[in-house]
This record gives structure tokens, C-alpha cells and sequence, in this order.
């Protein structure tokens, strides 16, 4: 099976990320420059899952971006386990799962997982053996052969986490990667992944737009302000999973959420 990478810092109170002071601006179509995001820090602890929710334009994803290293700030700095980012060398243990599920229409769910591995020197037996493992991990053990039209949504989305997963990265970053799922598939999503980080114990930090999913996903909610964007609160879940949303503990938290956005 899967085994995460050995990147525990030397001292286990050193962050999974640290997001220092970043601030970001992006020039219009009138060539001004507009602040997406102004002083932001954040600290995500080992382990932990991190929700960044807000309304749209509030510097969501540009803040994922910029933890990944696609995207380099004006001002702050970026640390993963206490190296800051211009050095950190080791980004295939960081891996992204975008909004879109981004698969290869071409090939098939076994292919699609194995082209992760690709860009590396993995002989050809070891990636394909890691990939059936992360299918199996998601629960597609039998639909290795199946191209993406042959899947349904959900199955898609399955197969885009599992070449996120192959890699066995110790940090998982996520761009609303639930957002076009119907609510009945979007649950068995959310539990897959719960599954898979009580497992792997990875560090999850991921975008939503979703009050409900922030809730019932993270251990701590980084609540965003808009225009320019920055931390307007940090909330943290103090209840056990499962979470069920019709629950008054668990409303609770989302009718807060909802106040502060």
C-alpha cells in the first residue's frame, strides 16, 4: 500500500505551512494593479485539515497558489516543515487536486493515475503497481481499464484524488474539488477523503465556497474577507467526526461561518 513521505519536521511543533504576511496584487484590464491579498498569515499544524473559505473574489485560490509555489507573492514568505519555500526542494510531496478533474480523455483511470508519476524516474512496473494501489485506496479496484467517459462523476473525481495520492504526499492541497458533485455524491467524497486522512495522515488544506464542507471536513476554518482579501477569522471545529450538518452542534458552527462571511 501507499506510505507517506518522511517529511515530519525535526521539531513536531513546527508547521505544515506557514503563510507569513503574504501579499499579492494582479494588474487589470486597465493595467492597475488590484491587492487580492493583503497580510495574510496562516499556520497549519501537522496533520491538520484547513478549510479557506469566503465568497468569491476573496483570494481563495490565489492563497492555494501561492502555498503551492505557482504563484510568488509581492510581500511575506511561505515555509513548508520550516523551510521557506524559494528552498524548499521536495514539491512531490505536495500534491494538488484541482477544481476540475483534469483527466486525459485518452486514457484510461490506471494511466491517468500512473501519468503523476511520469515526469520522475519511477520504472515503469513501480508506477504502475503504486497506481493500482491508489485506486484501490479510493475504492476503484476493477475500474483500472475504464476511460473517463465510462465513469461517473463521482468515479472521475476518484480517480483525479488517487493521482493526487500516488505521489504520497505528506501535504494535499485542494481547489473546491467537490464543487460540481451532486449533494449524494459530494457526502461519499467527503467521507472517502476523512477515510483516507485517518489512513495517511496527511496535511490537508483545501478552498470552498461551501459552509456545510468547511464544517464538516476541517478541523479549523480560515474564514476570508474580501476586496482586498484577508483573514477576517480562524475557527476552529471543536466536534467529532462524522459530523451530520442537520445536528444543532454542527448547524451551530454554520450559521457562524455564514455570519462572518
Amino acid at each position: 500500500m501507499l506510505q507517506a513521505l518522511h517529511c515530519e519536521p525535526e521539531h513536531p511543533d513546527i508547521p505544515a505551512i506557514a503563510v507569513t504576511h503574504v501579499s499579492k496584487a494582479f494588474a487589470n484590464a486597465d493595467r492597475e494593479l488590484l491587492t487580492v491579498l493583503q497580510d495574510v498569515s496562516v499556520d497549519v499544524r501537522q496533520h491538520e485539515i484547513v478549510a479557506i473559505l469566503g465568497a468569491s473574489g476573496c483570494g481563495k485560490s490565489t492563497l492555494l497558489n501561492i502555498i503551492s509555489g505557482l504563484v510568488t507573492p509581492e510581500q511575506g514568505r511561505i515555509a513548508i516543515n520550516g523551510v521557506p519555500s524559494k528552498e524548499f526542494r521536495d514539491w512531490r510531496s505536495v500534491s494538488y487536486l484541482f477544481q476540475e478533474d483534469r483527466l486525459l480523455p485518452w486514457r484510461t483511470a490506471l494511466g491517468n493515475v500512473m501519468f503523476a508519476l511520469e515526469a520522475g524516474s519511477v520504472p515503469r512496473a513501480e508506477r504502475e503497481e503504486r497506481a493500482r494501489n491508489a485506486l484501490e485506496l479510493v475504492e476503484l479496484k476493477g475500474f483500472e481499464d475504464a476511460f473517463p467517459y465510462q465513469l461517473s462523476g463521482g468515479m472521475r473525481s476518484r480517480v483525479a484524488l488517487a493521482r493526487s495520492l500516488v505521489l504520497e504526499p505528506c501535504i494535499l492541497l485542494m481547489d473546491e474539488p467537490f464543487s460540481k458533485l451532486d449533494a449524494q455524491t459530494r457526502a461519499s467524497m467527503h467521507e472517502e477523503l476523512l477515510r483516507i486522512h485517518r489512513l495517511k495522515r496527511m496535511t490537508i488544506v483545501f478552498v470552498t465556497h461551501d459552509v456545510e464542507e468547511s464544517v464538516v471536513l476541517a478541523d479549523r476554518v480560515i474564514v476570508m474577507a474580501p476586496r482586498p482579501g484577508r483573514v477576517r477569522e480562524s475557527v476552529t471545529i471543536e466536534l467529532q467526526r462524522p459530523r451530520d450538518p442537520t445536528l444543532p452542534e454542527v448547524t451551530q458552527y454554520i450559521q457562524r461561518l455564514r455570519s462572518l462571511i
